[in-house]
This record gives structure tokens, sequence and C-alpha cells, in this order.
């Protein structure tokens, strides 16, 4: 298991607020570590992943902000630069994603295509 201070995907205050608030509120997490990745899905090919998983051998483990996030070394490719969003306004409300590396989006921002 490695861990690392080089970031692939950066979060913006309001994500690392809410990301701390949720690691704070769900008593589910506590024994978790934020897991950022992809899955194949959604309506443009590829879906983002951002939940509390078990951390896996394979993992990159990524050290920030007083907290820390897991993420299959396979998925860089399709998430480095990446920034992760925190709405909380009353007609938008959740993360969003801004990936450079994405050819297509979906009108609800959770699904790409490289």
């Amino acid at each position: 298991m490695e861990t690392t201070l080089d970031l692939p995907v950066q979060f913006t205050e309001g994500a690392i607020t809410e990301i701390k608030r949720l690691i704070r509120d769900d008593a589910s997490a506590t024994d978790k570590m934020l897991r950022v990745g992809v899955k194949g899905g959604g309506c443009s090919g590829m879906t983002y992943i951002l939940n509390f998983d078990e951390r896996d051998p394979a993992d990159m483990l990524y050290e920030m902000d007083d907290f820390s996030f897991i993420m299959d070394p396979s998925h860089e490719m399709y998430l480095f630069g990446m920034e992760v969003h925190f709405e909380g306004g009353l007609n938008s409300r959740g993360f969003t994603f801004s990936n450079p590396n994405a050819t297509k989006t979906c009108g609800c921002g959770t699904s790409f295509a490289v």
C-alpha cells in the first residue's frame, strides 16, 4: 500500500467542508475512507464514484486537509486534474465534478466520456 502527497484530484473548500461534515455525521463512515473513482455506466459511458469504502491493498492513499481519500490507480488516467465541488444551493445541491479529461458529459454532471 502506497501513500502519496501528489493529488490527482483536487477538492474545493466547499467540498472539503461537506466531506468533513459527512465523516463527522455518518456513523458508517468512521471505519472507512473516502473513495474517488469511476465505473462504467451512465448516459455518457462512465460515472463518478464518491463514497465511503474500505481500502483495498491496491488502492493509492492520498492525504490532504485533515482527511484522506483512496483511489484505484487505474482510475487516475480518467480523473487526473479533476476538481470536486459541492453546491449547497436550493436549486442545485450535491457534489459536482470538473474533469478536464471528459470529452462529453451528461446534463446531470455525474456521467462522462473520455
